[in-house]
């Protein structure tokens, strides 16, 4: 079990390769197999023994919320911390939540992702490295989608590069850190400031060995794209591991769609590879291929084609 028991889960995103979907919901808040992705997330943190949870929100804060409310059919303690008018970024937003994390030590996770990583030797290895922040990483797996961490042979992270040719070789973070209080305290509160980028950047150069990381190989798969939500929904309905998961097929055979909640789809329609988000009525006999469903104004069903585009 996890020696660290607070963690603050970053939920507060726009989402904007993820339209129309997150016209609808935050992200987080988007069903797998028919749980909203940030309550099956925060079980699982729960079963780590991390209970103690702080969420950022900002972009339709009321989907994560009713998702989670206070944790207590969870075996957690869930609470809050809103960004308004403006989203305070991978820094900033810790730094906001600072008070109400209330721990000198913590995991931040990414709320868009599943992953397996090993929470206790995560925390293990950032107590005894004695860094501010830990990353936990893996060989990068396609650079060409994916930017890079590059670490040096003490596992110090010595610098950060965008995806592409340069990353070939380099490790790529999974969206689980633990981190010390202590590197977001001197930030300005309720301002805007990027962690990758920015903090650790600064870090790196002022403190060399205080951004470290943690390497593994454990699964991950996070939710950036409709080409990515549909294959982390669907491989999860099958219940296959992350590892097992394939990358997206533009061939791949039809399947039946995914359906949200409060839908009703009439007799005799025929849905193919189709999102339907909440509230849709799809009428008797209709036919729709590829396409995410919205309700539109008086139930109309309005249809946005999907890529598989991912990543």
């Amino acid at each position: 079990m996890a020696t660290i028991r607070h963690a603050l889960v970053l939920a507060a995103g726009l989402g904007t390769r993820l339209r129309p979907l997150t016209l609808v919901r935050a992200k987080a808040a988007m069903p797998i197999a028919g749980e909203p992705l940030i309550r099956r997330f925060s079980r699982w943190l729960v079963g780590c023994g991390v209970t103690d949870l702080v969420v950022n929100l900002h972009h339709l804060p009321h989907t994560i919320a009713a998702a989670l409310g206070d944790g207590s059919d969870l075996g957690a303690r869930v609470r809050y911390s809103w960004e308004q008018p403006h989203i305070l970024g991978s820094a900033g937003g810790p730094r906001r939540a600072l008070p109400i994390i209330g721990a000198d030590a913590f995991f931040i996770a990414n709320g868009d992702m599943l992953t397996d990583v090993d929470l206790d030797a995560l925390a293990a290895v950032h107590a005894a490295s004695g860094a501010l922040v830990t990353l936990s990483v893996t060989p990068n797996p396609d650079p060409m989608r994916y930017g890079g961490v590059t670490v040096d042979r003490d596992a110090r992270v010595t610098g950060f590069v965008p995806r592409g040719p340069r990353a070939a070789g380099a490790f790529h973070f999974i969206g689980v850190q633990a981190a010390s209080a202590e590197a977001f305290a001197a930030l300005p509160d309720n301002q805007p400031a990027n962690s990758i980028g920015g903090l650790y950047d600064r870090l790196i150069a002022s403190r060399p060995g205080s951004v470290r990381a943690f390497i593994t190989a454990a699964s991950f798969q996070d939710v950036g794209t409709i080409g990515d939500y549909v294959a982390t929904a669907r491989a999860v309905a099958r219940d296959r591991s992350l590892q097992q998961m394939p990358p997206a097929d533009h061939e791949a055979p039809p399947q039946a769609a995914i359906v949200w909640d409060d839908v009703e789809i009439g007799n005799g329609a025929d849905l193919e590879d189709c999102i339907v988000t909440d509230g849709v009525r799809v009428p008797a006999g209709a036919r729709y291929r590829h396409a995410v469903l919205l309700r539109g104004a008086g139930e109309q069903v309005v249809a946005v084609p999907w890529t598989n585009e991912r990543g």
